[in-house]
């Protein structure tokens, strides 16, 4: 009696506690392989126009990315991709998506190596509070989510509208045109299904049936009606739909077909190797929740550079006394005092020199990164961010073993 009474309690909290869940408050982004987040798709300057916009307001979301020259050996390279985004739903209308400044609307292969510029407009549709990320469809890989923000929609729904003009020429609204006739099809084909269903429910099931087989009698089972009732729908379904095809023909004479090409969109211009950086030895700190790099620089430009942010499956590492902008980048995902640069000095124009970096922040557990360490492939991916006195950027995409210490 006393077990029942738990049981019972122990149900109700869990019913209560689910009916007092309102959102959902991420995507699965975390649950993705940090080898595939941190040696794939390298998003950085990414931002977001606004976080609050009323429906039928414009969203920009725009920003680059590196496809990363230590792709993982055990996922297919990126021979197909498409950009998306991930939103709870249709709450958002696309109006224009780009890359390199190239309408975006097939999928893509993507060069291992290059670097990518990408921009996409949307337009709010239904009020709420949403979490949206810039993502990558990947064939054979999956969805490769970048940094995401909040973006709360206001307004009212009944407010959207989504008018386009036709190659006649004529205004429609997108929101409702068809509706109509999709509703009557479906029920159409509600009303055949459930006709078919009832017809063979109607009679004894299961038990009764298998009796009448073990007794010989499984010519009883399907009569001559039956029989007939099948033929006229085995003709009869393919004319309705063939009448209905040749209706819709005659009735929209200029279409266009889905479309299937591939694009081919050349990365953008590769710039010179200013800095070059390899890494000697790369440490996780499992207690501090740290990383540790020793790294061996080479300056190759005319001026002194300093290492001012390493970049990680979206979380940004900053060097507080480096002049880093960070722009309309996700504040979840910004580490602002969480790089720390053993060296005081900048790496004088020609040198090579040995420096240790340390990234520490909670964010690498929070985003789950941390567990790299327990993947049969244990390595990491980053971008850093070299700086020079006149203010220009220079980039590398590293990668090395990651050795954990407990």
């Amino acid at each position: 009696m006393k077990t029942s009474k738990q049981l019972v309690m122990v149900c109700a909290a869990f019913f209560a506690v689910a009916l007092s869940i309102s959102e959902s408050w991420a995507h699965g982004e975390r649950s993705l392989e940090p080898f595939v987040r941190m040696r794939t798709i390298q998003w950085y300057d990414v931002s977001f126009s606004k976080s609050d916009i009323s429906v039928n307001e414009e969203l920009v979301i725009k920003g680059k990315f590196h496809v990363a020259e230590d792709w993982p050996n055990n996922i297919p390279e990126p021979e197909l991709a498409y950009l998306g985004l991930i939103a709870p739903g249709p709450v958002f209308v696309r109006q224009e998506r780009t890359i390199n400044g190239e309408p975006h609307l097939n999928s893509l292969p993507l060069v291992i190596g290059g670097d990518y510029e990408f921009k996409v407009v949307l337009r709010g549709r239904i009020p709420g509070k949403y979490h949206v990320h810039p993502s990558f469809n990947v064939k054979d890989t999956g969805n490769i989510a970048g940094p995401g923000q909040w973006v709360e929609i206001t307004g009212n729904a009944d407010d959207f509208s989504n008018e386009i003009k036709t190659l006649q020429g004529n205004i429609i609204e997108m929101e409702t045109y068809g509706t109509a006739t999709g509703v009557r099809w479906h029920m159409f084909w509600i009303v055949v299904g459930t006709f078919w269903l009832i017809w063979w429910l109607r009679r004894p099931l299961f038990l009764p049936r298998y009796n009448m087989l073990k007794a010989g009698e499984e010519d009883k089972l399907v009569t001559s009606t039956d029989i007939n009732l099948a033929k006229g729908l085995l003709v009869g379904v393919p004319l309705i739909v063939l009448l209905g095809y040749v209706n819709a023909i005659s009735s929209y004479d200029e279409t266009i077909p889905l479309q299937t090409p591939i694009e081919r969109i050349a990365p953008l211009e590769k710039a010179p190797d200013v800095v070059t950086t390899k890494v000697q030895r790369a440490e996780y700190d499992v207690g501090n929740r740290a990383m540790t790099l020793s790294l061996l620089v080479t300056n190759n430009g005319p001026r002194p550079v300093h290492l001012g942010e390493l970049s990680s499956g979206s979380i940004r590492f900053i060097d507080p006394d480096a002049n880093v902008e960070i722009g309309n980048y996700p504040e979840e995902y910004l580490a602002k005092t969480g790089l720390d640069v053993k060296r005081d000095a900048p790496i004088p124009a020609g040198e090579t020199v040995e420096m240790t970096v340390v990234a520490k922040d909670a964010a690498w557990d929070i985003e789950r990164l941390s567990s790299v360490i327990r993947d049969t492939d244990s390595r990491f991916g980053a971008l850093l961010f070299f700086y020079d006195d006149a203010g220009n950027r220079y980039q590398n995409s590293v990668a090395a073993p990651l050795i954990p210490n407990f």
